[in-house]
C-alpha cells in the first residue's frame, strides 16, 4: 500500500470514530471535517486519536469550552474543534 493510501485509510478511520452518541458532538465534528478536509497532519491526527479516546461527556466539556486541557498535544486540536 502506498503512503497516501495509508494516510487516507487513517483519515477515514478517524472520521468514523468521530461519530458520537451526543448529537452536539456529531455536529461539531461534521463542521470540523468540512473545514479540515483531508488537511490533517500526522501530529493533528495523533492528537485527534487521543481525544477520541475520551468519553462523550468529557469530550463535550472540552469541545464546548467548559473545560480546558493541560495537555499541550491536545490543546491545538481542541482549539480547532471549538472554532469549527
Amino acid at each position: 500500500m502506498r503512503p497516501e493510501e495509508d494516510r487516507g485509510a487513517r483519515l477515514r478511520r478517524l472520521r468514523w470514530h468521530c461519530r458520537r452518541a451526543l448529537l452536539e458532538l456529531d455536529l461539531v465534528f461534521q463542521r470540523f471535517w468540512r473545514q479540515a478536509g483531508d488537511d490533517l497532519n500526522d501530529s493533528d491526527a495523533a492528537a485527534l486519536e487521543r481525544l477520541l479516546e475520551l468519553e462523550d461527556h468529557d469530550l463535550w466539556e472540552l469541545a464546548s469550552g467548559r473545560r480546558d486541557t493541560d495537555d499541550p498535544q491536545l490543546r491545538g486540536i481542541v482549539e480547532r474543534l471549538r472554532q469549527a
